[in-house]
């Protein structure tokens, strides 16, 4: 968290495009929102969870979340099977549970709509990620041996 910032509930959500020099940057920054969930899981392996970010991102499809001004996390939503897949949501821990995440999913959710498609999400089993997305409307379509699999139906 940068000195001195206080960020209150009300914070104002917005995005700017990830550029390729960030990769690295955001890779961290998945392997500190995963930690604690994958500690749960005994699954923790900063390598491993940097490597799964970098093999399949894109800067394309990636936007940093900014709250009040702050980078606070990051986005990925690529296009897939006539839909939206939310390949990754990241909240730095410092400012979870502050109503981030679900303003990220209002935005990513207006999109889908406008689009009149679905968005899809997979989860890691056990993690609290899983009670955020149901909260949001996404439906558990499939378990996997590590993550579970939700789908969001256009409104």
């Amino acid at each position: 968290m940068e000195a001195g910032l206080t960020l209150a509930r009300a914070a104002r959500i917005t995005f700017e495009p990830a550029a390729d020099a960030d990769a690295d940057a955001l890779a961290a920054l998945r392997v500190d929102a995963m930690r604690e969930s994958l500690e749960r899981v005994g699954r923790f392996d900063p390598t491993r969870a940097r490597t799964r970010f970098l093999d399949a991102w894109r800067a394309e499809h990636t936007r940093h979340v900014l709250a009040d001004g702050v980078r606070v996390g990051c986005v990925v939503v690529r296009p897939a099977d006539g839909g939206l897949m939310l390949d990754h949501l990241y909240v730095r821990p410092g400012f979870q549970g502050r109503g981030i995440g679900a303003a990220v999913l209002a935005d990513v959710f207006a999109h889908a709509d406008a689009r009149g498609c679905g968005v899809r999400v997979g989860a890691l089993r056990d993690s609290d990620a899983n009670r955020f997305y149901v909260r949001h409307g996404f439906q558990l379509v499939e378990r996997g041996e590590w993550d579970n699999y939700y789908r969001r139906s256009p409104r």
